[in-house]
Formats: C-alpha cells, sequence, structure tokens
C-alpha cells in the first residue's frame, strides 16, 4: 500500500511540474486502482488462496467492466436527483455486480459458500469501484479551460479514501449470501436470503449516495428552511447561516459512519458464520474444481 502510495505521489508531482498529459492515463489509473487492488490482494492471500488467480482476475476485471457498463446504460433513464433516484441507482448497481459475479462464475460450479461469496463479491465491488473512479477522475480532470490537475488529484483522494467502505463492501455481503445458496452443480438459488440481503445492500448503497441530499434536507427541517423537497434535489441552501453548516457537515458525515457501521456489522455476522461453518463441505467452505 505504502509504496504504491509513494509511486502515486511521485507521478502527481511530476505530472503537476512537468505539466505532460501524457502522465494523465498512469496517474489516473495509478490513483483509481490503487486501494481497490490491495483490498483485493490481502483478501486473497488471507481467505482466497485456494479460489485460483483465473476467479480472482476474472471478478476484478470483467466483472468490474461488466458492471460499469450495465450501470451506466440503465441509469441513463435515471436523470433527476430525488431520493427514489438513488435507490434506483442502488438497486441497478447492486444487480448488476450481483449478475457480473454470476456471469464470471458460470465456468467454476464448484466455488460456492459463504466465504468464496465474500472474498469474491469484495473483488467485483472492489472492480467496479475501480473502473468507476477511474471515470470519476476523468471526468473531474477535463475541463472547457483544459486539464484541472487539482481536480482529478482531489477526487482520487477522496474516492481512494472512501473506496474500502463502499462497493466492495456491500457486494462482499450480497455476494457471499448468494454463493452460500448456490447448488454444488453450479446453479444459483435466488431464495428468499438472497433477494433480501440484495435489496439490504441496496437500501444502504442507496442511503450512502443520498446522504449529501438528506443532510440537506434535514437541517432545513430543523433550521425550519423552506422548499424542503426542492433542496434535495438542488444539493444546497443558498446563503446558509453557520449553524446550517454545522449541522450539514455533522449528518452528512455522520450518516456515512453510520451506514458503514452497520455493513461492517453485517460483513462481520456473515464472516463469523463462514468461520463456524467452515469445514470443507458445509455451507461456509467452497470446494474447488479447476
Amino acid at each position: 500500500m505504502w509504496g504504491g502510495i509513494a509511486l502515486w505521489l511521485l507521478t502527481a508531482i511530476v505530472t503537476y511540474t512537468t505539466r505532460n498529459s501524457n502522465l494523465l492515463p498512469t496517474l489516473i489509473l495509478l490513483g483509481s486502482f490503487l486501494v481497490p487492488a490491495v483490498f483485493v490482494l490481502w483478501a486473497y492471500e488471507r481467505h482466497g488462496r485456494d479460489l485460483g488467480a483465473t476467479a480472482i482476475l476474472g471478478c476484478f476485471l470483467t466483472g468490474g467492466i461488466l458492471g460499469v457498463l450495465g450501470a451506466s446504460v440503465m441509469e441513463s433513464y435515471l436523470l433527476h436527483p430525488s431520493l427514489r433516484m438513488f435507490l434506483g441507482v442502488g438497486l441497478i448497481e447492486e444487480a448488476v455486480k450481483l449478475l457480473a459475479l454470476m456471469f464470471v462464475l458460470r465456468r467454476h460450479p464448484g466455488i460456492h459458500g459463504m466465504r468464496a461469496g465474500l472474498v469474491l463479491g469484495a473483488t467485483v465491488g472492489f472492480g467496479f469501484a475501480a473502473f468507476e473512479s477511474a471515470g470519476y477522475a476523468f471526468n473531474a480532470a477535463v475541463t472547457m479551460k483544459g486539464i484541472d490537475l487539482r481536480a482529478l488529484l482531489e477526487t482520487e483522494v477522496l474516492r481512494g479514501v472512501l473506496a474500502p467502505f463502499g462497493h466492495g463492501l456491500w457486494t462482499a455481503i450480497a455476494g457471499g449470501v448468494l454463493l452460500s445458496f448456490r447448488k454444488p452443480n453450479g446453479r444459483f438459488r435466488l431464495a428468499a436470503p438472497v433477494i433480501g440481503t440484495y435489496i439490504g445492500v441496496a437500501v444502504l448503497h442507496s442511503l450512502w449516495d443520498s446522504m449529501h441530499g438528506i443532510a440537506i434536507w434535514l437541517v432545513a427541517e430543523i433550521t425550519d428552511t423552506g422548499l424542503r423537497r426542492e433542496l434535495f434535489a438542488q444539493g444546497y441552501i443558498v446563503t446558509p447561516t453557520d449553524q446550517q453548516q454545522h449541522l450539514f457537515t455533522l449528518f452528512s458525515v455522520g450518516g456515512m459512519v453510520v451506514i458503514t457501521l452497520v455493513a461492517l456489522a453485517w460483513l462481520r455476522s456473515l464472516a463469523h458464520r463462514a468461520r463456524d461453518t467452515g469445514a470443507e463441505g458445509r455451507q461456509g467452505a467452497r470446494i474447488h474444481t479447476p
């Protein structure tokens, strides 16, 4: 991790000093993939060595790309910021990531169980996050006035810090439950717990994405500001007071912390279940056939 951060900082310094636009792809890719790749490698080394490199790489690259493409196509119909739109985004992105996981594992019928699902689900989620972050970084860099390097760096730092608490975490939860119900012949069962888990992580995802608007709405409610619904879509309060600014920071940051803690507790309970049934051939185990 620290070596990667040092490389990213060196690339950023050289790019800023030389103003060489040829270095932008290196800067974007390094910054976008560093944190997701490190967490995937950590999960592979600690919990997924027997899964095989093919499954890990397939989930990270193929799963990530298919997830981003599918989400982009489906989300193009959701244009106006609203709580309903954010719920739609959560449902769409979590669905396409699970479909991508199922697609990658169609040639690996022997991979099943909670532990395998947690590792490979996280891998798909981190792959999705890496490619999505690259897109956000590119959009931040390209402006009407030319290349905005500062916006690019700020975007990559923010996305890198938040990466462990987003897509990888949510899809690990959904993937773990999905593979725990996979049949020995490789067929996926969309049992009630699988559907319920999918809806649950989609709600967490939606709340995470909409926390900015929710914080504004809460501030407007508490400080008795008019146009409460309009403020959610607008995304900001015109000329906010100091009290409103402090409340907004409290609600937005506090809300994201609460969402993360809920997701981590959920993941921890699934990991304990996988360990408790960790013998090969039982639910938490995973049988691999090359």
